[in-house]
């Protein structure tokens, strides 16, 4: 069946915005301004103003929602269905989560390339198999079980990868290998989240654009609030900013001001990060959670080719050996294997795997929040 050009579109803008949120903010890492009462030049290194921004655009999501909700209610069909009354303190607890995974992964992308860190983000399966079996009485079909396991070798190969590679001075190997035990442990996080969505959420039908929103306010109010007590909290040189602190706001804005172009990344963040949900939803609804699976490997390829081509990055043959057995175990688990059965089996008269288990959390369910 052939894709409309509308279609093609929610594709290509999930596609390019997924893409730029990643990049955007790998770029405002690489750049070197000075910051307040003229201090030396310095790396742009403050996750935490970075995830607050993310938030924000977050948080803008709401403003698409009321939009088609007004929209609908000027035509007779509402893409916005009728929904139950529910607790907005609901997505506290999943915000609170998203809020911490989020920061962990922006500190991780300061001291990580940003291919391993994408790649290293399908983690977030394993462990959400594994929570789902055990406060979700999910059961999980073997072929699940079997993409665990392939995805634990991938992000074996990957960490091998990083570890086997020539470091600068920008990426020493203590630091990578932090970094990427960071991104796994912000996965632990994320799975947590995805359960408590499913578990709380979406029993109350609520809109995922509605849902992205509040989360992205409860985040971005709460983060704006603990900049402040960052501010006097020391961490020697693991902050990597002049005053040692864990997150120095104040810095940050100077370096925006001395070098325009970080608060071009940083707007590129912000707003890929609003049109890339507004996408994913639509690609989910217009055409299926395989489809939005499907074209986040391929942002993952993406990003890839553009930091080796704005030399952000060396190329390592072991990523593409570590790279293809995840995506070989994100596509088990996610019932890729299906319809080449299928097809396989109308051509062979092979028997088929009708009765294999739901996917991951049921139904074509994605985590609400899936942005950074």
């Amino acid at each position: 069946m052939a894709w409309t050009k509308y279609q093609l579109f929610l594709a290509g803008l999930m596609l390019v915005t997924g893409s730029i949120n990643t990049l955007s903010a790998k770029w405002a890492d690489n750049f070197v301004a000075e910051g307040c009462g003229g201090s030396q030049e310095h790396s742009f290194k403050h996750p935490f103003v970075q995830a607050v921004g993310m938030f924000l655009g977050e948080f803008s999501c709401l403003a698409a929602f009321y939009l088609l909700k007004c929209q609908g209610r000027r035509q007779s069909a509402s893409s916005v269905e009728p929904q139950q009354p529910f607790n907005t303190l609901l997505f506290l607890p999943p915000a609170l989560c998203d809020m911490t995974g989020t920061s962990i992964m922006y500190v991780a992308l300061n001291m990580t390339s940003a291919s391993s860190f994408q790649m290293l983000r399908g983690a977030v399966i394993i462990f959400t198999g594994l929570f789902s079996v055990a406060f979700l009485d999910r059961r999980l079909a073997p072929s699940q079980w079997l993409g665990i396991l392939i995805t634990i070798a991938g992000l074996v190969v990957v960490g091998l990868a990083d570890l086997l590679s020539k470091h600068d001075s920008q990426h020493k190997l203590s630091e990578v290998i932090t970094g990427d035990l960071l991104i796994i442990m912000a996965q632990i996080i994320i799975a947590i989240q995805m359960v408590l969505e499913e578990k709380f959420v979406y029993k109350h039908n609520i809109h995922p654009l509605q849902a992205v929103g509040i989360e992205g306010f409860f985040g971005f109010v709460i983060l704006s609030l603990l900049l402040v007590p960052m501010f006097y909290i020391p961490t020697a040189s693991f902050s990597g900013n002049p005053r040692g602190v864990l997150e120095d706001a104040l810095d940050a804005f100077c370096q925006v001001g001395r070098q325009p172009l970080i608060a071009l990344a940083l707007l590129g963040n912000i707003s890929s990060i609003a049109f890339f949900n507004f996408s994913g939803i639509s690609v989910t609804k217009e055409l299926s959670a395989t489809t939005r699976m499907v074209l986040d490997t391929l942002r993952t390829i993406v990003i890839w080719a553009f930091t080796l081509a704005l030399g952000w990055e060396i190329f390592y043959p072991l990523q593409i050996l570590g790279f293809l057995i995840l995506l070989m175990g994100t596509a088990l688990y996610n019932g890729l294997h299906r319809p080449l059965l299928a097809c396989l089996s109308r051509r062979w008269r092979l028997p088929t795997q009708e009765g294999e288990q739901e996917r991951l959390l049921g139904d074509s369910r994605t985590p609400i929040n899936e942005a950074s």
